[in-house]
């Protein structure tokens, strides 16, 4: 923790950065992580920069291909991956989209899924199923979440013609976070044909990350949670061995190198292919300068630790209130804790906190209530949400 921000000092000198900190305390990280400045700043600019230059001038697309690049090369960075593996995106769901709906389906193949994987992806898979016939298995990880062997839970929903396993890294409604490398070789060892697409909005910016020696096939992730960049620019990672057995379904310009009438279209031979065509390009630039603030402070392994320091101090406070049940029982391993108030509305709960200046969230499945926290939390932030929490709790029962 110390080796972040020597003193408070330090700290609070470092949250002046992010505009949205000065006037509240914030633990929605999972949701949607604040800009700062600097993010704000450079997405301005680049606006600016691009309608001195003409928007659609060769100098502006030059520039624009460069700022591009710059970002592939930041976030790869961040996943310890080569920058040529990752595809440009809108958002998590939308990389998510491009590997499920990228997969050569057959009638009868099997698609794996847990119970934890959120909403807008199960969607997706359901109109898969009713449009290709596929069938779908699930498994059951909330019930995982206090003890249980993880792996064999995944493992025994293994069929040999299952085609793709969908999990996420850091499950978004209890915290928990999944041994990806052991997932991995388990749907290996499964079958060599067995690919696996994570869902990574909760890990990218929050989990140190070496996405090569996972060997995960698909790993979809947003900059505007825990890299606290701008909403509308995510990335989409490919495993280089499974390039080619991925089809582009959104197909535009700055996917491919040539396409005739009546020949066979060359797409790029990277990540780009599954690009479509004009962006919010100054949202790149935004990302870039977010992730740099990260990047030039301390390493992901470090922002790590500070993290789950956190939100161990976290569910420590919580629970030590009556009535207060965390979902699990031990520290979790990452910045999301999620909590249930007995006898009490817990959107009544949000409402309230957030009139007082807290910012969390509620969840449908589990019915319970979520607070999530970065590297930059400051502990007397916790203090006071836990306080809060507690008063609300005796005025529902008196």
């Amino acid at each position: 923790m110390n080796s972040i921000f020597p003193t408070l000092t330090s700290l609070e000198q470092f949250r002046q950065q992010f505009p949205a900190l000065a006037s509240k305390a914030y633990f929605n990280y999972g949701g949607q992580g604040p800009m700062p400045q600097v993010a704000l700043e450079a997405i301005f600019q680049a606006f600016q920069y691009i309608q001195n230059s003409g928007p659609f001038s060769q100098e502006a697309d030059a520039w624009i291909g460069q700022k591009s690049q710059q970002t592939r090369e930041a976030i790869a960075k961040e996943l310890n991956v080569s920058p040529a593996t990752i595809t440009l995106t809108e958002d998590v769901t939308v990389g998510c989209n491009i590997g499920l709906w990228g997969i050569d389906w057959q009638a009868g193949d099997r698609l794996l899924l847990s119970d934890c994987e959120h909403p807008g992806i199960v969607a997706a898979i359901g109109e898969i199923k009713r449009r290709f016939g596929i069938e779908i298995d699930s498994c059951n990880l909330l019930e995982t979440v206090n003890g249980g062997d993880l792996l064999e839970a995944i493992a025994k929903h293994l069929k040999p013609n299952t085609k793709l396993v969908v999990l996420s890294h850091v499950i978004w409604n209890t915290g928990q976070v999944l041994p990806l490398t052991e997932i991995v070789q388990a749907c290996r060892q499964n079958s060599p044909e067995t690919k696996v697409l994570i869902d990574a909005a909760q890990s990218v910016g929050m989990l140190p990350l070496n996405l090569a020696e996972t060997g995960v096939d698909f790993y979809a992730f947003t900059g505007h949670k825990w890299l606290c960049g701008p909403e509308g620019v995510g990335g989409f990672y490919v495993n280089p061995e499974s390039l080619e057995r991925l089809h582009p379904t959104f197909i535009g310009w700055r996917g491919i190198i040539s396409s005739k009438i009546g020949e066979s279209t060359t797409w790029k031979p990277d990540g780009k292919r599954f690009e479509v065509a004009t962006s919010a390009y100054p949202l790149y630039c935004g990302l870039t300068a977010a992730i740099n603030i990260h990047q030039s402070l301390a390493s992901p392994a470090e922002r790590y630790q500070q993290i789950c320091h956190l939100s161990k101090y976290l569910w420590e406070k919580l629970s030590e209130l009556p009535d207060v049940n965390c979902l699990l029982k031990s520290p979790p391993e990452s910045g999301l804790v999620s909590f249930q108030v007995t006898g009490v509305s817990h959107q009544e709960l949000v409402q309230s906190l957030e009139k007082q200046g807290f910012q969390i969230r509620t969840l449908r499945y589990p019915d319970c209530v979520r607070a999530c926290v970065h590297y930059f939390t400051l502990p007397s932030e916790i203090d006071r949400l836990v306080k809060e929490i507690g008063k609300f709790n005796r005025r529902c029962r008196r």
